[in-house]
């Protein structure tokens, strides 16, 4: 019997007390009725929970460091804050940015470790979120397959002086590869009881190419940064307790069919299940970090050791790197050090009392458990056995699932489609608004400025819980958004 099973006799389960651990294990979760699972949630990352900081930020360690990994941890904080350079300078550990690139550190697309925050000016440059783009097919892992003049991803920045002061360049400078931004079209929703809310989603605005013209059939996605806190606890759930909520047949026909994306593995050569990454597509925190140096920041690394330059933009593989012996210019102590400050970053204390019993009482019925799977229990992780055995409470299944036409940007990656899109964390979302000046950005581009608008953008799978929420009464939709923001 699946867990999808499982979750039809959640509630004759789950109120037998003598099960409650054993339930939670397997990814059935009590239901919403009592304080005491709310208080249970008060700590949502079990021993790994931190006071929420004030200011709010989301990049402190987990309480379990000893004295002797605080000052690793703060290090790789510092090798994720600060800027890197243009090579060659006397600052070997940090120089080697770009040549082409969209931000000089991980932190500052990953606001205080948080979410980024897409710009409501139109033609405003992109800060903290970068288009991928990619052209039918598939490359030689079976993933996205490359433009072929510009790769997988615009890099709206480059090292050139002109770049960087936003001049006109001068006669043999690399260019960035373009100027990126949104304009924002906007949409009225009415209730059926008359209420109205504003919608919007972005359109992207892609201007002065530097190597000609995008390949007329080149898809685009718009990517918003996601938070990096909590990422090691999601990393040591279990395996099979993934495998268990995965139904890509719907066997059990309750219109869920989430399912892992395969994706290339290049530590081990070989194709895994996918974990991180909007669209599930990199297997570990190792992977995704490396590949967010390589492609973000333009930092070659032992994983993706080549810069982001394709054969089409001569100029670009001409300028000077920053490699040291090894022949990369992040060296694996660098790059282990940053993997291990994004394994243990804490997750704030959720804001979760008694006053928002009503509004997960309404999540519940709405179905949005189904994919935001409330809780599990960890496995340890080697080198971090101190993140094994917590009960933690991300809300999500770490899964793919299709959200409709509203959401779907097109662009398949390894097995996601282009409406499919891997079930985003909750925790600590409300607290992103002491970050960015009380706003949202939130979903894969930022459009949704509030988790109303949120619900309101799903689709597919998620049809069913949009149209329950739809239907309630104003005051019942505003008790789950501030639950949601409890979290």
């Amino acid at each position: 019997m699946t867990d999808r099973m499982l979750s039809n006799f959640k509630p004759a389960l789950c109120r037998l007390s003598a099960f409650i651990l054993i339930a939670v294990s397997l990814g059935c979760t009590p239901e919403p009725e009592s304080w005491g699972t709310l208080a249970q949630e008060q700590k949502p990352a079990g021993e790994a929970t931190v006071a929420v900081p004030r200011p709010v930020r989301f990049d402190l360690p987990v309480p379990q460091l000893s004295d002797t990994q605080k000052p690793l941890f703060y290090a790789g904080r510092a090798l994720a804050q600060q800027p890197w350079v243009k090579a060659p300078t006397a600052t070997t550990q940090r120089d080697g940015l770009g040549p082409l690139f969209n931000a000089r550190s991980c932190l500052a697309c990953h606001l205080n470790g948080g979410r980024g925050e897409m710009p409501d000016k139109a033609g405003e440059s992109l800060f903290t979120a970068f288009v991928r783009i990619s052209v039918p097919g598939l490359d030689e892992h079976e993933g996205a397959n490359p433009e072929p003049v510009y790769g997988t991803q615009i890099q709206n920045q480059s090292v050139s002086l002109s770049s960087q002061l936003g001049i006109p360049p001068q006669p043999g400078e690399l260019q960035a590869e373009a100027h990126v931004s949104v304009r924002w079209l906007e949409e009225k929703f009415r209730y059926p009881d008359g209420h109205e809310t504003v919608l919007r989603k972005p359109e992207i605005v892609i201007r002065d190419l530097s190597n000609g013209p995008l390949q007329s059939d080149t898809m685009m996605s718009l990517r918003n940064a996601p938070g990096m806190y909590g990422m090691g606890l999601l990393a040591a759930i279990p395996e099979q307790s993934l495998d268990a909520l995965a139904d890509p047949q719907d066997k059990n026909s309750d219109g869920i069919s989430g399912r892992r994306n395969q994706v290339w593995d290049p530590v081990s050569q070989s194709i895994r299940a996918g974990r991180f990454g909007l669209k599930a597509n990199r297997p570990d925190l190792p992977v995704i970090v490396a590949a967010a140096f390589a492609h973000d920041i333009g930092i070659t690394n032992a994983l993706f050791p080549h810069q982001p330059c394709t054969q089409a933009q001569p100029l670009c593989l001409k300028q000077p790197d920053g490699n040291d012996e090894e022949g990369t210019e992040l060296s694996n102590n660098l790059l282990n050090m940053t993997v291990n400050f994004v394994r243990d970053s804490a997750v704030p204390a959720s804001r979760l009392g008694e006053q928002h019993i009503a509004g997960r009482q309404v999540f519940y019925d709405a179905g949005c458990q189904q994919c935001h799977q409330p809780s599990f229990v960890t496995a340890g992780l080697p080198g971090a056995e101190y993140l094994g055995q917590q009960t933690i409470w991300p809300y999500t299944d770490l899964l793919l699932h299709d959200m409709g036409p509203g959401l779907a940007d097109g662009r398949p990656d390894f097995l996601a489609t282009g409406s499919e899109w891997r079930t985003a964390p909750l925790w600590g979302l409300g607290l992103q608004r002491k970050v960015t000046g009380g706003r949202l950005s939130l979903l894969h581009d930022g459009r949704a400025r509030s988790v109303e608008e949120a619900v309101l953008w799903h689709g597919g799978e998620a049809a069913a819980a949009r149209n329950y929420f739809i239907q309630l009464p104003m005051v019942q939709r505003r008790e789950l958004e501030i639950f949601v923001e409890a979290l």
